[in-house]
């Protein structure tokens, strides 16, 4: 149980990384749903879209190799170098090569010259941070990694506020400022928020001697390459249909989607947060005896926090929609949000199932996954959202995670054994979705919808009692 006990203190931590941060996004929901009309909304996600892309085009699966490599070597320093310097002359390649040709790079990607400049700087600086980052977290130091984290959010935050409220509504005199391109500020106060958090973290690319070695990059690419196009895969299955959308069926119901999409960011965040305190843990304890079952044991409770979570936030959507969203024009697709909430859990499930393919370096078996989830999601979504409308991408997003899950499941049981108690595990996620949609028939009675939330916690507590009473000792 203190092994237990020191991966929930970190997840903690790191949980904070993440919560500090997504809860300020929350409030930037709210200034840029107020601030925007659909349509600009729409062109701020296509921004993020192709950020999302390009970055893990740019880090190829690295940071994942760099954990993998580093918890087992004895030659850590040299591990670090060699990501370290693999990353900056790839970024650096990749800065002169598309700066060189930005004008036409702009055009066939459909962004303004400006936002493509932007992105390109945004990119080439949360790449080069990568490794820094992933030396925090192998290291042990949350705490710093947690530190910088928030600084960053918080300059995002402050900025945006600054260029989008401030200036407005106190007539704030600022050079070059257009009232009426907004938009274009969300992406510079991104671009500033990346650059101070490159200067935090340049005394790490100094850390220790620099030194290369062929042999090690060897191992790492070996390692990182299906890790990218999984991760690419992965972008694609989050994002496809935010890209698909607004050829279908306009900007405007674009805008809308992805502003209903964003009140998934609650089971985004614990999901976030438990990767990034189990991915070093997992790969730390793999050689422990008790490794199986401590991953299973990590998996039910992960999936109790996480129905726990789908029940609480469907019971409360409308108080919790008010508080994210409150521009009417974006509620024309609030139906999404418990299907993806659902998908979201799916997907939480299948990043922990999938520890069985990097322990055991089989990670071309989590490129084929991600794989298959994107051929899903692009073939339903070209076919059915014409047909259907937004709804169809919410149910593509929850059919593809599902699938994802239970293949790897199946897979991994094959590779790499792991004692998951699922009857119990299905028994919370069936309980939870018959509650969250009776929540859901309620016409937000509130009264009903708590005692919906306070069933599900009973239940936990009566059938958990016996470990919870062991974990709460420890």
């Amino acid at each position: 149980m203190s092994v237990l006990k020191k991966f929930l203190k970190d997840t903690i931590i790191y949980g904070l990384a993440t919560v500090i941060p997504r809860l300020m996004n929350i409030i930037l929901v709210n200034l840029h749903t107020d601030t925007l009309e659909t349509t600009s909304y729409s062109e701020n996600t296509t921004f993020y879209v192709y950020a999302a892309f390009f970055n893990v085009l740019l880090t190829y699966g690295m940071e994942t190799a760099f954990f993998r490599f580093f918890s087992k070597s004895e030659e850590k320093d040299k591990i670090f170098s060699t990501a370290l310097i693999s990353l900056l002359v790839t970024s650096t390649l990749f800065f002169a090569i598309v700066f060189s040709f930005n004008t036409q790079l702009a055009s066939i990607v459909a962004l303004d010259q400006t936002f493509f400049n932007l992105l390109i700087g945004v990119l080439v600086l949360d790449t080069l941070v990568a490794i820094p980052f992933a030396y925090l977290r192998a290291t042990g130091r949350p705490l710093k990694f947690t530190a910088i984290k928030i600084i960053n959010i918080g300059l995002v935050v402050f900025l945006n506020y600054f260029f989008l409220w401030a200036i407005p509504k106190f007539g704030i005199e600022f050079p070059y400022f257009e009232e009426t391109n907004l938009v274009t500020y969300i992406f510079i106060a991104n671009f500033i928020a990346s650059l101070v958090t490159f200067l935090l973290l340049v005394p790490y690319f100094f850390k220790t001697k620099l030194q290369f070695s062929k042999r090690i990059l060897k191992q790492l690419l070996n390692y990182s390459w299906p890790v990218m196009i999984a991760g690419l895969a992965y972008v694609i299955n989050e994002n496809f249909d935010k890209f698909w959308i607004p050829k279908e069926l306009g900007k405007s119901i674009n805008g809308a989607y992805a502003g209903c999409y964003k009140l998934g960011v609650f089971m985004t965040i614990f999901i976030l947060a438990f990767r990034l305190g189990a991915e070093p843990f997992f790969f730390n304890h793999a050689k422990e005896k008790n490794a199986t079952t401590t991953y299973a044991f990590i998996m039910k409770y992960f999936v109790i926090l996480g129905c726990a979570m789908l029940v609480f936030i469907i019971a409360y959507l409308d108080i919790l929609k008010f508080l994210l969203v409150d521009n009417p024009e974006y509620w024309v697709a609030i139906e999404i949000v418990p299907i993806i909430l659902l998908a979201n859990l799916c997907l939480g499930i299948y990043f922990n199932l999938a520890i069985w393919y990097k322990l055991t370096d089989k990670t071309k078996y989590g490129m084929y996954i991600s794989i298959f989830g994107a051929v899903i999601t692009i073939v339903l979504n070209v076919f059915l959202v014409s047909k259907f409308g937004f709804i169809a991408s919410a149910w593509i997003t929850l059919l593809t995670y599902v699938s994802m899950m239970v293949v790897s499941y199946f897979l991994g049981q094959k590779h790499y054994p792991v004692p998951y108690d699922l009857k119990r595990i299905l028994g919370y996620l069936i309980i939870s979705i018959v509650l969250s949609v009776i929540a859901l028939q309620s016409n937000q009675n509130y009264y009903i919808n708590t005692l919906l939330v306070l069933v599900f916690l009973g239940l936990v507590v009566l059938l958990e009692k016996k470990e919870l009473k062991q974990l709460l000792r420890k």
